[in-house]
């Protein structure tokens, strides 16, 4: 990272990533994850089945035929047609690729370029699977070169620059992307990049936009997290609260709730409720005792007590 303004408040636990803590520049992103996997990083392809029956972990034969529902046995009927009609040019880290993107880039694509540009996303897409961002850059655009109005190759180059803490490339690389895809996916880690940045206009508009177009329950907690995180940066406490009070704590806090209390907490304790703010660190200690900045928001509280 170029510094640690740059991370927005929360926790975090992805392969991509995510942020931590209650300084700036580590958004999540949610969606499509780079390389092409929808909701988030993962591997292709499905568990092996051969000649109807199942395999043992020793790759030998159960000896147990495998009944299909009408259903299942379309879905594995199509994932057959899909490996079918996968292009036969795919070389390296291209072939892990889904077949949407495949489709996506060879239609902005020329002919002669789109193996390359796909075998180039493929190992961009790997790299930042595997956290080494610098190679995911490398080879990101190096797939750019081939294929600039691939929405996916700009939203890989993003992400990967994003969390190296190259805002200036994050940014125009993602918003390509969000024009080119037309969806605000990635609009709270622009906001966050924005945000470290110090450009405060442009994080109220995006902050608006974010508003406007709406998103997917993610996208909008994280937007959340990430403008409530900047208008405590701001001493703007009061309004923070209204931005980020869930309103109620639910009994089972996923990580994305507990990212959203955190910065509540905060919100209650710059207020000096230390009442609701403490409701809010015991729970996110209980959901996740390893919470990256909880020990900021502890202190916060204890500072209105007097104890710090």
């Amino acid at each position: 990272m170029a510094d640690n303004k740059g991370r927005s408040s929360g926790n975090s636990k992805s392969s991509q990533g995510k942020p931590s803590g209650g300084s700036k520049g580590g958004s999540k992103s949610y969606g499509k994850s780079s390389g092409g996997s929808k909701g988030g990083s993962s591997s292709y392809g499905s568990s092996q089945k051969s000649g109807g029956k199942r395999t043992g972990s020793d790759g030998r034969s159960s000896g147990k035929k495998t009944h299909y529902s009408a259903t299942t046995r379309d879905v594995e009927q199509q994932r057959q047609k899909e490996k079918a009609d996968r292009r036969r040019d795919l070389q390296g880290s291209a072939v892990n690729l889904p077949n949407w993107v495949i489709e996506n880039l060879a239609r902005v694509t020329k002919p002669d370029r789109v193996a390359p540009a796909l075998e180039a996303l493929g190992a961009a897409s790997e790299a930042l699977g595997e956290g080494h961002y610098q190679n995911a850059v490398k080879h990101g655009q190096r797939a750019k070169a081939l294929s600039p109005n691939d929405s996916t190759v700009r939203e890989t180059i993003g992400i990967a620059a994003y969390r190296l803490g190259d805002w200036s490339t994050a940014l125009n690389e993602l918003r390509a992307y969000r024009r080119m895809a037309g969806e605000t996916t990635h609009l709270p880690i622009e906001m966050d990049i924005l945000r470290a940045q110090e450009r405060d206009a442009d994080v109220e508009k995006a902050w608006s936009e974010l508003k406007k177009r709406g998103g997917h329950g993610l996208v909008m907690n994280e937007g959340t997290v990430v403008y409530g995180s900047y208008l405590l940066d701001k001493g703007r406490a009061e309004e923070a609260w209204k931005v980020v009070n869930p309103g109620r704590i639910e009994a089972s806090p996923n990580e994305a709730h507990l990212r959203l209390y955190f910065v509540a907490g905060r919100a209650a304790a710059a207020l000096g409720d230390r009442e609701t703010a403490k409701k809010f660190s015991d729970t996110i200690v209980l959901a996740d005792p390893g919470f990256p900045g909880w020990e900021q928001l502890e202190s916060e509280i204890a500072a209105i007590a007097g104890e710090a």
